[in-house]
């Protein structure tokens, strides 16, 4: 058995907030296995590099002796979430929420142990309420609270208009951790409202309040925004072992130590010993090698990672490219840039025309890859090798336009 003191040193690593730490310290004092309860709208078809962030975490709590209760917005992803929207958002059909929500079942068990996760819907108790029951929970809760939210707060004032049905989000979402009867909800940062909601209803309901605990937001490969699959700037656990390993290859020296601290299984001490041979002047590209490979070989296999790096090398190391490319840094005022845009800015091509051209011919490569689409979309902070042509070559930044001035 770990002890509880143990138990809070490996909950603590890596979080933003924990409330409240000494309502944990409780919890883990009984020495009964706590409920772990995340949430999961099933908004896309498939888990990107910045859900595992909380999952991460829920493998750690399972590796301690908890449960894991994986609770599955089939009825809140109808809805969709509000947090951090300046417009309302569009609701999923059932359909849509259903597919993607079976991708999420087979998907999770890459990280968690399927014998102590408890896999949940929230349809099963929400479409059981009556129409006096979803008034009586909406009753819980004031206008004037939901106000207090900060992105409701910011649309009231700016004049944007905020449907009823977006009140009930956190309301449900709250009301999910009165019937798990959760002790610890995990969420990202942008969550501390909902989440404290169910703390709340939860104290309403005569229950124990779960305790609260927040996990960093994982940039996307720009660098700046959260990681989204609709912005494009993701990596998904299902993507094949050579993008996922070409992706993490891509990302720049900063971004590659926050990636490393939110996403690798390597121990404190391990990392720290990463980070003090960069001090000392190893390369960084090494180090962002070894993360890489523990990355892909998490959702594919060890062999996969090796033939990933045995791609890179060979298109890299074995005289494809050449080893004094030019650097360009080109802006952008949005968070993508068309490639065609792109390589213009970066001298490769003297018009999009000519971009256009050339890619529908195969005559352009991204880091050694023949790019087939001339509308493709390149996320701000990636920095990659492309090639035009034969002889044409560049290792190109491409940052946002305040980050470049």
């Amino acid at each position: 058995m770990v002890s509880v003191t143990e138990s809070l040193i490996q909950i603590k690593q890596g979080v933003h907030e924990l409330l409240l730490e000494e309502e944990l310290i409780k919890k883990l004092s009984s020495n009964k296995p706590l409920r772990i309860k995340a949430g999961f709208d099933p908004t896309a078809p498939d888990l990107h590099l910045g859900h595992t962030v909380l999952l991460n975490k829920l493998r750690q709590f399972q590796q301690l002796g908890h449960t894991i209760l994986f609770l599955i917005g089939d009825f809140t992803g109808l809805i969709g979430d509000p947090t951090g929207k300046n417009v309302t958002r569009q609701p999923l059909t059932p359909e849509q929420v259903q597919a993607n929500a079976k991708t999420y079942q087979e998907q999770i068990f890459k990280i968690l142990d399927p014998e102590t996760t408890q896999i949940c819907f929230n349809s099963t108790w929400m479409n059981k309420l009556s129409p006096a029951e979803m008034i009586q929970l909406a009753s819980k809760y004031t206008v004037a609270r939901m106000l207090e939210r900060d992105d409701f707060d910011k649309r009231y004032k700016g004049g944007q208009p905020i449907a009823i049905h977006e009140f009930l989000y956190p309301l449900i979402q709250g009301y999910d951790s009165v019937v798990l009867k959760a002790d610890v909800e995990l969420g990202g940062t942008d969550q501390k409202f909902n989440l404290l909601m169910g703390r709340e209803l939860q104290k309403q309901a005569g229950q124990a309040p779960q305790v609260v605990l927040m996990m960093p937001i994982l940039e996307g490969l720009d660098g700046v925004q959260k990681m989204s699959k609709s912005l494009g700037n993701f990596i998904g656990i299902h993507e094949a072992p050579e993008e996922m390993f070409g992706k993490l290859m891509s990302i720049s020296d900063e971004l590659m130590w926050r990636y490393i601290d939110l996403l690798s299984f390597k121990t404190a001490s391990e990392i720290q010993a990463w980070k003090q041979s960069a001090q000392e002047g190893a390369n960084p590209r090494d180090i962002k090698v070894a993360f890489a490979q523990e990355i892909v070989a998490r959702f594919h296999n060890q062999a996969a990672a090796e033939q990933a790096y045995a791609q890179f090398v060979a298109r890299f190391k074995q005289g494809e490219i050449p080893e004094d490319l030019p650097e360009i840094t080109v802006s952008s005022e949005e968070a993508q840039l068309g490639i065609a845009n792109l390589l213009k800015e970066a001298g490769l091509v003297a018009s999009t025309s000519e971009a256009i051209r050339l890619i529908k011919q195969g005559g352009v490569k991204i880091d050694g890859e023949k790019v087939s689409d001339p509308h493709l979309q390149l996320a701000v902070g990636s920095e990659q090798v492309y090639q035009v042509g034969k002889r044409r070559f560049a290792r190109v930044k491409l940052l946002a336009k305040s980050a470049k001035m």
